[in-house]
This record gives structure tokens, sequence and C-alpha cells, in this order.
């Protein structure tokens, strides 16, 4: 479970860059002012959220905790802000959306522009506010990528228990939980094949096999209405072209280091979307966010708000949905503790006098 949460493609040099280009700004704390309660709410894709931060979608991850995608939403909905909900989450989407009304839910092509449609449609019905169509996987690149441990086939049966028999043993808390939670593991958001749900394996496996075009972008956007999002951006002149097809927001995501191994830190490239995007996009980020403080140096930077995944997975992991609670809570916590410390007023008031950047 380690690797499948926190491992990225091939030297995870990605994965690293992530974190160290947050390290590498610091802050300009401003002293002897009054510590009055800081504003953290800010509006998002045309909904006030309390905070600028949003769990982002993430593949099975009952993996960590029966729980799952069900309990972020309900954590989240408490915390009010959005879910992000992945395609080959653990639950059915309108599980989700009934308990969080602020989904935003993961698009891949699965199946093609036929089983698009039908994941769009399903979408609309189950009543997703936003849709992400993540384009940053196309393929992999052919390196030793650390997730990949293979998974059962659809079913934990006696050979697949046999195989992880060992890592079992070693965690019998996790293997009791994750049995409790049931055998089957299927991706019940994902278009089905010959009438049957499909497989996490088979998921997993069919995320690449489509990838994403300019011309599927404007044909989701004819399909959806509503907000669009456009996950991984990492460059100025695709921030451009986003906005030419009429996506509201882009984010600056490199898959948290599981695409492309050697694309630039999220944090190192927002400046340069953000100018691109000007008025005409939402610019949120995604990879690297692990404390409150992250969450306000990607604001002065030009962020509306930022996407988190491995804390709220970890968090999970360790508590279920009363671990994510707690997460959000130190999140909400760090992030009021930095405005204090910088004198600042409101999350929407961040911009980056706030901060000591490298040069260069």
């Amino acid at each position: 479970m380690y690797w499948f949460i926190e491992g990225g493609n091939e030297r995870g040099t990605t994965v690293r860059a992530n974190c160290e280009g947050f390290e590498e700004i610091g802050f300009r704390p401003r002293v002897a002012h009054d510590h009055e309660p800081r504003g953290l709410s800010t509006h998002v894709l045309g909904r006030e959220i309390a905070m600028p931060v949003i769990t982002t979608p993430a593949g099975f991850i009952r993996i960590a905790h029966p729980d799952a995608e069900l309990g972020v939403a309900r954590a989240a909905a408490a915390a009010g802000i959005p879910v992000g909900i992945s395609i080959l989450a653990s639950y059915p989407i309108e599980q989700i959306t009934a308990v969080n009304p602020d989904t935003w839910f993961q698009l891949y092509m699965i199946g093609g522009r036929d089983g698009t449609e039908e994941s769009i449609a399903r979408a609309k019905r189950a009543g997703v506010r936003v849709l992400i169509l993540t384009v940053d996987l196309a393929a992999g690149t052919g390196g030793n990528d650390w997730r990949r441990a293979p998974l059962p086939p659809g079913r934990v049966d006696l050979r697949s228990a046999i195989r992880f028999a060992p890592e079992m043993a070693l965690h019998p808390t996790w293997a009791a939980r994750f049995l409790r939670g049931g055998l089957d593991m299927v991706a019940p958001n994902a278009p089905g094949i010959h009438g049957r749900p499909m497989t996490v394996a088979e998921g997993s496996a069919a995320l690449r096999e489509h990838p994403p075009t300019w011309d599927d972008i404007a044909f989701v956007r004819e399909r959806w209405s509503g907000p669009l999002v456009i996950k991984g951006i990492v460059t100025g002149e695709d921030a451009r072209r986003a906005a030419d097809y009429g996506v509201d927001a882009v984010s600056v995501s490199n898959h948290g280091g599981n695409g492309l191994d050697g694309a630039p830190a999220t944090i190192r490239a927002l400046p340069e979307v953000v100018a691109a995007a000007g008025d005409r996009l939402e610019v949120l980020l995604d990879g690297g966010v692990r404390r409150g403080g992250d969450v306000v140096k990607a604001l002065a930077l030009g962020a509306r708000a930022v996407l988190v995944g491995r804390p709220y997975i970890w968090a999970m992991a360790v508590g279920g949905q009363d671990g994510v609670t707690a997460m959000l809570a130190l999140f909400r916590k760090g992030i009021d503790g930095t405005l204090t410390l910088l004198a600042v007023q409101s999350v929407n008031d961040l911009g980056p006098e706030v901060l000591v950047q490298p040069t260069g």
C-alpha cells in the first residue's frame, strides 16, 4: 500500500520536485499587527467554499480504508469544501453526490467517445457539479512505475490471498478492514464491459487507451454545460489553448509525479500558467501540497485553490473518515496561522509580496 500511495514514475524526480518547489519558497512575516479572525472562504467556479482546499480525485482508495471515497466526501462536506472523485472510485458516484453536493468528477475517456458520452450523462443524472478532464496520462514512459504492483483481476480470490499473504500477515488490522469492505475490486463508475462492471485492473489499463486530444476536449465541452476543469496543464501555451476551447479552469498538475518523470514541479510552473490564463480561466494547483503554508504559497502565486491528494489518503489509511476530518482541520489551522503571521486578513488578499522566492 505504501508505494501505491507514495510512489511515482521512473526515478521519482517529479514527485520529489513537487515538494522541493514549495520548500524553496519562504515567507516575509509581518509583526505587531492585530490578530483578528482571518477570512478563509473563497469562490471557486461559481460557488463559495469554506477554505481554498479540494480533495483531488484518486483511484480505488479503498485499499487504504473501507470508508474510501464515501468517507472523504462526508469529511469534505462537513468542512464545507468540494470532493474530487475518480472514475475508478470504489463507490458509485450517486452515493457520493448524495452526501456532498459539491462533487467534482474526474473523467477519463474510457471506452472512447461512446464511453465518455455515457460517463458524462451519468454524471449529469447524479448531480455532479464540476467535471475534471485529465489530459496528462496519455502513456507511461516505460520506466519503473513504483505504483504498479499487480492488482487482483476483479475479486480477492484464493490465488490473490496467497500472493498477498505475507503483506496481510504483517498488517492484520488493515487486512481485516479491507476484507470487511468486500472482496470485489470493481470500478462502479467506469463504463461497463459487455453488461458487467469494469474491474479496477481493467479500468487502470483502460485509462491510456483513448488519450484525449483537443478535439476531444471540444467534444466534452459540447456535452457538459457545467464547470469544466482541464487537469494536467503545466505550460502557458496549453493554458491559452484551453481557454480558446471554452473550459472554465485548469489545474496545474503533473499527476503527482505519476506521468512524465522530469515534468516541472507544479508550484514552479504555476506563475507561467497564471500569467497565460489572465482573466479567462481560474487556475488551480495539484501536487506537492502538504500543509496549510503550502496552500498560502500557491494562492500568493495566483492559484484560486489547491487540490490535495496524498495527505488525505494517508489520513484515510490511519483513521478513515475521522482521519480525513482531522487532516482538513489541520490544513485549516495551518492556513489561518500562516495568514496571521503574514498580517493578511483574507486568502483573497494574498499576493507574491508575502513570499521570498528563489532567484530565477
